[in-house]
């Protein structure tokens, strides 16, 4: 817990000055208990971003080759990040993901499973649907724009762009002991999508250096 925060402060703060990063939404993040953060996925600097919603630990579901390298393998381990295989149903990850919501602890899982381009939310994964439905947390749709404007997918040299992160009401689905039909997972799993894609738009639209409101503006002045 002491490594994620010295790690968090170290990265985040000069993150915050170069990025120019502006969180919107913060009143939506439960002050307390387990939650499941879902952020857009642009570019693998919205691994760091992600973190800007809270103070609190976030442990994060990691594809697996993050961890291939000793370092990288050391890092993210030190950090809480679950590492999971993306081509398959990953059950071991699975376990300890509900573990780790069971113990009150935030989660983050990418919904859209990889790097995707463009403005829209195209088709999401039900894992986070049906983790939240297993153990009843509730989502927190996050918007993370301007990322791939700094290191979009294929590309080697980050560039300097403003970042906007919006952070959308939490979606609160009732918890659903034994076996969850798949209606149910899919409707969460549709709202998600279009909560996350209101989230996401707004977000775009902050980093391209629109106007904000004074509700927002109030907002960014909060500490990292």
């Amino acid at each position: 817990m002491t490594f994620y925060r010295i790690a968090r402060a170290l990265v985040l703060t000069p993150f915050k000055l170069l990025f120019r990063v502006r969180v919107s939404g913060r009143r939506n993040v439960p002050a307390r208990g387990a939650y499941i953060v879902a952020p857009s996925h642009r570019s693998v600097f919205d691994i760091p971003f992600a973190a800007f919603v809270t103070r609190r630990r976030i442990r994060m579901m990691a594809k697996r080759e993050l961890f291939s390298t000793t370092f990288g393998g050391w890092l993210f381990t030190k950090l809480g990040a679950i590492h999971v295989e993306r081509e398959a149903t990953d059950r071991g990850a699975l376990r300890i993901s509900q573990q780790v919501l069971r113990e009150g602890e935030p989660l983050a899982i990418f919904p859209e499973g990889t790097r995707r381009t463009g403005p829209a939310i195209e088709e999401l994964y039900d894992g986070v649907a049906y983790l939240a439905l297993k153990v009843g947390v509730p989502i927190l749709p996050v918007g993370i724009g301007g990322t791939e404007q700094i290191l979009a997918t294929g590309k080697v040299l980050p560039r300097i762009h403003k970042v906007a992160i919006v952070v959308g009401e939490p979606i609160v689905p009732s918890r659903k002991d034994g076996v969850r039909k798949r209606s149910e997972v899919a409707e969460v799993t549709a709202e998600l999508r279009t909560r996350l894609q209101v989230c996401f738009d707004e977000a775009r639209r902050r980093a391209s250096g629109s106007p904000e409101d004074a509700t927002s503006a109030a907002e960014t002045r909060e500490h990292v």
